[in-house]
């Protein structure tokens, strides 16, 4: 299998798909907030969680992996730990701006007394245990993606040095790495604040991170395509509709229970195959649909496009938004106007950063190219 895909232009499924996790993954971490009812986690075993991550080891691939060739092998192993370097700060102000203002929240409103982690709920208990925080060996609730990030990411290199030796022994390795874990879940990164480990068990996500490396390579083959087999995309989307009758939460909406099996809601912390195989089934649907790339290159497409071009800086403003939201309901109660805030007011706000930083970038751009002109 080579590894020297053809360079497409920007696929704005990639960047629309990754927008729209973004948003439900916003309103999935407010449990009060109205709209969760309607995200994709009411529809199938998997969630955006899952899209985020299998797109980031496809985005990987497009930055980092089809660049070393040209730039390097060490060139873009510091451009990848430099990026790393920043998710890492980011992660650490989310945690600084969460603990302050929990703090500063008690202050003035009641909270109840599990809204944070009994170890952090003491300010002595930080100060203690701060080397804790820094060094990722506490994780609170809510911030566990970004550090699963830097794992993955911080791999990259070496994994693509594997990749190019035996591209089927890397994509092997990681199954059985994914599969080890499935099958005794206690295999995980410690976590000072869950006895489990991290949520997010890097053992096990690390699989669906590869799967988006070569899912990028396959697609770089095809024009950015996923190739269109007729009784694959038919099993798929018969997976995907089983998915939807065993996850949809029919007493909630009061309705007759149609499940087939009845089966129970799959494990999220080590990735279960069910939630596994229903992410992969909605990426190769996706990647696989002309009518989903129409789709994204119109109005709606853009607008979350937009979101996913800086997934970063949207992600961890959402994040804080997040916990303002959670702050706000559980001394407010779940009101309307908190309502109106924490949804239109919350994701307009998001929408105006990702704008500007479109916009900085697009001059930045602008300004090289001319730099370049005039030399």
């Amino acid at each position: 299998m080579s590894i020297q895909p053809k360079k497409p232009g920007r696929d704005h499924r990639v960047d629309a798909l990754r927008g729209l996790a973004l948003i439900m993954m916003y309103v999935d971490h407010i449990p009060e907030d109205l709209l969760n009812r309607f995200t994709m986690r009411n529809v199938g075993f998997a969630d955006a969680a899952e899209i985020f991550v299998l797109l980031a080891g496809y985005a990987s691939w497009l930055a980092y992996g089809r660049k070393i060739p040209k730039d390097g092998l060490w060139t873009v192993t510091k451009r990848v730990w430099h990026r790393c370097w920043k998710i890492y700060l980011f992660q650490m102000g989310l945690v600084l701006i969460s603990l302050l203002s929990i703090y500063q929240w008690r202050r003035f409103w009641v909270l109840p007394v599990d809204f944070l982690e009994p170890e952090l709920a003491h300010g002595y208990s930080i100060a203690r245990e701060s080397w804790r925080l820094l060094s990722l060996d506490a994780l609170p609730s809510n911030l566990n993606i970004l550090p699963l990030y830097i794992i993955l990411l911080g791999g990259f290199p070496l994994f693509y040095l594997l990749i190019k030796r035996r591209w089927w022994l890397a994509l092997g390795v990681s199954a059985l790495i994914w599969l080890g874990v499935n099958i005794d879940p206690w295999f995980n990164f410690p976590n000072w604040l869950d006895p489990d480990g991290w949520f997010f068990n890097p053992f096990a996500w690390q699989f669906l991170f590869t799967i988006g490396i070569f899912g990028s390579i396959v697609a770089g083959k095809h024009d950015g395509n996923f190739p269109a087999i007729p009784w694959l995309k038919w099993g798929m989307g018969l997976y995907l509709l089983f998915s939807f009758f065993e996850a949809f939460p029919w007493e909630y909406w009061g309705l007759p229970d149609l499940r087939l099996l009845h089966v129970p809601v799959p494990a999220k912390a080590y990735l279960s195959p069910l939630r596994l195989l229903d992410v992969v089934a909605i990426f190769y649907l996706v990647q696989s649909s002309p009518w989903a790339k129409r789709f994204s290159e119109g109005k709606i497409g853009q607008f979350l496009a937009l979101y996913g071009r800086h997934s970063l800086e949207v992600f961890s403003l959402s994040t804080v938004f997040d916990l303002w939201g959670r702050l706000m309901f559980a001394s407010w109660g779940e009101i309307w106007i908190l309502q109106f805030v924490v949804n239109c007011i919350g994701v307009s706000i998001l929408y105006f950063l990702a704008l500007h930083l479109d916009k900085k970038k697009n001059r930045a751009k602008e300004k090289a190219k001319l730099k370049v002109s005039h030399s």
